[in-house]
């Protein structure tokens, strides 16, 4: 599992230091269950503030991987025929979703 965070409160910042190790300033690693996996992932979502977040773990697709992200990102997973792949979202878009907050 592999957490990245970006303009993250030190509040979150700490509570992910408790679970995962910190390789690189805002970059945290750690092996858990789906069960902590999504207890840990519900913390970043309260916890997040106006910052963004990407979490990584891995699974049984054809990428080994599935990912989410959380919170203001132009980022974001998108399936195509079963294979999770990155689009970006206009800047449009990311002005409104701002200022509906």
């Amino acid at each position: 599992m592999v957490i990245v965070v970006e303009n993250a409160p030190a509040r979150l910042r700490g509570r992910l230091s408790l679970w995962l190790a910190e390789i690189r300033a805002g970059v945290y690693v750690g092996v858990y269950s789906a069960r902590t996996r999504d207890r840990i992932r519900s913390e970043v979502a309260v916890l997040l503030g106006e910052g963004s977040a990407a979490i990584v773990w891995t699974a049984p697709t054809d990428s080994g991987f599935e990912f989410e992200t959380l919170g203001a990102n132009r980022r974001e997973p998108a399936d195509f025929d079963g294979l999770t792949l990155v689009q970006f979202r206009a800047a449009i878009d990311m002005v409104s979703e701002t200022e509906v907050r």
